[in-house]
């Protein structure tokens, strides 16, 4: 299919982004009004490793994001509201509010407890549009659910997910069709889905900043640099995305890892890394309502040598410390003490519902 077909039959589509704002903190503000204008972090105690999962809008003006240590957030706003998560509370919550979704279209992507694409093409009903789709939504939740929504709404699912984040909290950014490249251009190329920090800079150090500049870039260059992965980005600095909102689409593995640029040599370094990474990978469980059953290690040596290490537990994990114990476990059976390390990184697969790894407490 020419990319001209192929651009005309993804106008025809109608895909809606719908983005819950804060949502952990903004259930626990609405179901507590003491808690309205005052910086809310959701996550462990900074008194007992803790990490974050989620911060409010106030929180969030001090540096506070998710991820971060608990302790950290604490010395950047001493005057923050520390709550525990509440993960059986927001998936009450969370089904609700999908609930809603799914009344106005069956093709609905979850992508985690506040996250998801809506497919409307073909279903616009009596709406007859998706931006009056987009607008239901948002009165809908904010009148059933005392929350708020941002929602974007464009061809695709590229486009949808960028323009949700535009105009938050509380925003709907629409993007027609025939607005797509005018939207795009002017981005900068981290805004597009699968541009990372290193994609990012390989862009940079060939003086490719927006996404305009990307689209300028012929095809064979971006195939020689990138691979496989240059033809995704010269689509995508055109606004065409195929992809597909898949409503049962299951989430096979989460990771994180970071490649430093001075080589780690000393085991106290490199077991505080493996406790960060394994803190983050525990926060991108908790976003997507996930437990892991399988844990991996991984490790690049100087020499560029790349070895795994990876335990299957009885019990599916979602909990920071559970995780970093097993890493820490993983780490003793390489010679990180005794090579230095370039890379580290920490991986759950064999996924489950969050809600199993909760059984335990009640067994």
């Amino acid at each position: 299919m020419s990319e001209t077909m192929r651009a005309a039959e993804g106008a025809a589509r109608r895909i809606l982004h719908c983005d819950m704002d804060c949502f952990y903190a903004a259930v626990h503000m609405r179901d507590d009004p003491s808690l309205a204008g005052k910086p809310v972090v959701i996550g462990g105690s900074a008194e007992s490793r803790g990490v974050i999962a989620a911060a409010s809008y106030e929180a969030r003006r001090f540096g506070i994001h998710s991820a971060m240590p608990s302790v950290r957030a604490r010395r950047l706003c001493p005057q923050a509201v520390f709550i525990a998560p509440d993960f059986r509370r927001y998936r009450r919550e969370s089904e609700k509010i999908f609930a809603i979704y799914r009344e106005l279209t069956p093709l609905v992507e979850t992508l985690s407890l506040d996250e998801a694409y809506l497919d409307l093409t073909g279903r616009l009903g009596p709406w007859g549009s998706a931006t009056a789709i987009a607008r239901e939504i948002r009165r809908r939740v904010r009148s059933e659910r005392g929350l708020t929504v941002s929602v974007g709404a464009g061809p695709n699912r590229l486009v949808a997910k960028i323009a949700s984040d535009f105009d938050k909290p509380d925003g709907l950014t629409v993007v027609p069709p025939g607005k797509v490249q005018a939207f795009l251009d002017p981005l900068p190329v981290r805004r597009l889905h699968g541009v990372g920090p290193a994609t990012e800079k390989a862009l940079a150090e060939m003086g490719i900043a927006a996404v305009a500049d990307l689209r300028a870039v012929p095809l064979p260059a971006l195939l020689e640099r990138f691979g496989r992965h240059g033809r995704t980005l010269h689509e995508f600095a055109r606004g065409v995305d195929d992809r597909p909102v898949e409503p049962h689409r299951e989430r096979k593995s989460l990771s994180t890892e970071t490649t430093y640029a001075a080589d780690l040599r000393s085991l106290p370094e490199i077991e505080r890394e493996v406790e960060r990474l394994a803190h983050e990978l525990d926060a991108m469980l908790v976003r997507h309502d996930l437990a892991a059953c399988t844990l991996t290690l991984k490790l690049r040596y100087a020499d560029f040598t790349t070895v795994t290490r990876s335990r299957t537990l009885a019990l599916p994990v979602a909990d920071g410390g559970a995780v970093a114990a097993c890493a820490r476990e993983l780490l003793g059976k390489t010679e990180a003490e005794r090579q230095p390390v370039r890379l580290l990184g920490v991986g759950g697969s064999n996924l489950v519902s969050g809600a199993l790894a909760q059984l335990p407490l009640f067994a």
